[in-house]
């Protein structure tokens, strides 16, 4: 009931936490019971929620980069133990192409320069460079054989690890949507079971809401009442309090 004011007093909710993310304690409490309300599929009350939030948008002040001024700030990277991810992220953020890497030099036999044709020394750097390449060619040759003869063959072992590893994510995932499917059927459940007993403490809310109203308009009749009582007295010249005290009603001499 209200004071002087005559208005119903409302119990008001608690204050929303100054930082809902700090803990897990302050995350914010859903009370929603999506298989026994039906106002969310109503079509009016959408609309109208829609025209709501609407609204509040275009009177609302903020921008978007408002709402995020509150949050911790991101983490920065700087790549100190990783320097060549480091050097790539700036190459791409600066916009430059990648570097193009060149591997046809690795298979040209190069010759002294024109002022080293005469020296024994740099020709005999060359025909090392040279044996370098082929060699390095000769072993590229027996690993395609390798991979010729046992490839196939490691390759079939790998599909089948593979095929090993999907088979237990799909059944760790089959575990976890049965597990989710449970849960979901047993919140149908309890709430199908519970929602006669919301539907008689929601009517029965009502009623006494209802009541609420009609004891205050009441109390504002009889209250209304007095004061006309009050002014006929005064009219007529009663002193009230005087008499209520002596239990009789007289004119005032």
């Amino acid at each position: 009931m209200g004071g002087n004011s005559g208005e119903i007093l409302m119990l008001e909710a608690t204050p929303e936490p100054a930082r809902p993310w700090a803990s897990a304690s302050n995350a914010e409490t859903l009370d929603a019971l999506p298989y026994i309300d039906d106002d969310y599929g109503n079509p009016k009350v959408k609309e109208e929620v829609d025209r709501l939030v609407e609204e509040e948008m275009r009177r609302s002040i903020k921008k978007p980069t408002d709402f995020l001024k509150d949050l911790p700030p991101p983490p920065s990277f700087t790549f100190q133990d990783h320097p060549m991810i480091g050097k790539e992220y700036e190459r791409v953020r600066a916009g430059r192409p990648p570097v193009t890497l060149d591997f046809s030099s690795r298979y040209q036999v190069e010759l002294p320069p024109m002022n080293k044709r005469n020296d024994e020394s740099a020709w005999k750097q060359a025909l090392h460079r040279a044996q370098r390449s082929l060699q390095h060619q000769v072993i590229r040759l027996d690993n395609l054989e390798l991979m010729l003869k046992y490839g196939p063959d490691v390759w079939r072992q790998n599909n089948q690890r593979l095929e090993g590893f999907l088979a237990r994510m799909q059944k760790l995932a089959q575990q976890q949507n049965d597990k989710i499917e449970t849960v979901n059927r047993e919140r149908k459940y309890h709430q199908q079971n519970t929602a006669y007993e919301l539907n008689a403490l929601s009517a029965q809310w009502k009623e006494l809401c209802q009541k609420n109203i009609e004891i205050h308009s009441a109390c504002a009749h009889i209250e209304n009442h007095i004061e006309e009582l009050r002014r006929e007295a005064a009219d007529r010249g009663w002193n009230l309090e005087a008499n209520l005290e002596n239990g009789a009603l007289s004119p005032s001499g």
